[in-house]
């Protein structure tokens, strides 16, 4: 008996991000397999995927965010079943993609009687039958070393630099605080731009509350755009907009990746010095508001996800450059 191998590709998404994952399939020209994901009474989630996976390579999609009557643990926990429904359905190998990773801000203990959300995470979906895992700008990088097993971390940098390239010329790459300098210094080799970092503290005691305190390196008169990896209430990147315009700065732009937006952040970007932000749809937004404009990260997964089934470099998607 003899047998040719023939290796399939299966792409399969859950309900929070679907555009994105839609997107991500007509680029790779596959079709998206339907989970027929569904709640029983009480609202547990069942899944049966309408054809066999059965010794095909499975690309699981979803980003972990609340979306429509979906809150983010619903959707990280449809994401686990779907994993394990794939594993127990003998796939040959199982990935799950996570353009944003849920959990990931609590890398360490920060002070006693704490979890590391984001080493949780990863032993869930290692428990689930994840054999690797694929995600868009972590929180911190050696979030990887949770994970036992491979995982792909892929960086919006190129896409959100040929954006802002198009924006203005002259840039100053502006870190919003100390922990983001490495990152903000790529962007500046990268856009062959100048590179300044704000001082700031948190309150004590007052959650997403923040004090901008002066800024190091020449901004005034010039273009500014702020590099950080995500905005949930936009209280870190309105503080430092607002210190580079008293500083002098001609114009402040921002640029992230993870667009979460969540309370006041919109208001907050509204009565800002914030000319525009640009952001990547790894969470979904539409028309969220005047200064925001959205670039996909589609083609940067699509690729991933080509490399990752043929067995070639994920690295030579960024011209073999390691950002980890």
């Amino acid at each position: 008996m003899e047998l040719s191998a023939k290796k399939r590709l299966h792409l399969i998404s859950g309900r929070s991000h679907l555009a994105l994952a839609e997107e991500v399939a007509r680029l790779l020209d596959v079709k998206l397999i339907d989970a027929n994901l569904a709640e029983f009474a009480n609202g547990e989630i069942s899944c049966k995927f309408a054809e066999s996976v059965r010794g095909g390579d499975v690309f699981i999609f979803q980003s972990h965010t609340a979306s429509g009557d979906m809150s983010i643990n619903d959707s990280i926990i449809e994401h686990l079943i779907m994993v394990d429904a794939a594993h127990r359905a003998s796939a040959k190998r199982t990935t799950a993609v996570a353009p944003c990773f849920g959990y990931a801000r609590q890398d360490r203990k920060a002070s006693g009687r704490e979890p590391i959300t984001a080493k949780l995470m990863a032993d869930q979906f290692r428990v689930a039958g994840a054999s690797r895992l694929v995600s868009v700008d972590l929180h911190s990088n050696q979030i990887q070393g949770f994970f036992d097993g491979p995982w792909d971390h892929l960086v919006a940098m190129p896409v959100l630099c040929e954006a802002l390239g198009e924006l203005a010329d002259d840039l100053v790459v502006v870190s919003p605080d100390a922990g983001r300098v490495k990152v903000a210094e790529r962007y500046a080799q990268r856009l062959d731009a100048d590179l300044a970092i704000v001082h700031k503290r948190r309150l004590p005691n007052q959650k997403n509350a923040v004090e901008a305190k002066d800024v190091v390196g020449e901004v005034a008169g010039r273009t500014c755009v702020l590099i950080d990896d995500m905005i949930d209430t936009g209280g870190t990147i309105v503080a430092a907009a607002d210190l580079l315009q008293e500083k002098g700065a001609k114009t402040v732009l921002a640029a992230t990746t993870h667009g979460l937006f969540s309370g006041p952040a919109l208001e907050r970007i509204e009565n800002s010095a914030l000319e525009k932000v640009v952001v990547t749809n790894t969470l979904p937004i539409e028309d969220l508001h005047p200064k925001i404009e959205v670039v996909s990260i589609a083609p940067l997964i699509a690729a991933a996800i080509r490399a990752v089934f043929e067995d070639s470099s994920v690295s030579q998607i960024f011209g073999g450059v390691n950002f980890n």
